[in-house]
């Protein structure tokens, strides 16, 4: 199960508009900074495809200023 952490940076006055749209995909949580326009998501996906596709779907958010990673793993499943 790849999980991942991103930093998001919204477009100027967009913060607001990058929580609702974030907040509306499945797999993604998001936690908005108190003090500056950066909100920190997580993703947790079931294998690496669906992880590039949600990736994807998050870069493709008008709002959406700069994605960057900040850490991931992937946890393979136990048999």
């Amino acid at each position: 199960m790849p999980i991942k952490s991103y930093l998001a940076h919204p477009h100027k006055n967009e913060k607001q508009a990058l929580i609702n749209a974030l907040s509306g995909i499945e797999k993604c949580e998001v936690i908005p900074s108190e003090n500056k326009d950066l909100l920190i998501v997580v993703t947790d996906t079931d294998n690496n495809l669906e992880e590039d596709h949600l990736k994807e779907q998050i870069e493709s958010i008008s709002s959406l200023k700069l994605l960057v990673m900040v850490s991931g793993f992937d946890t393979p499943k136990s048999k």
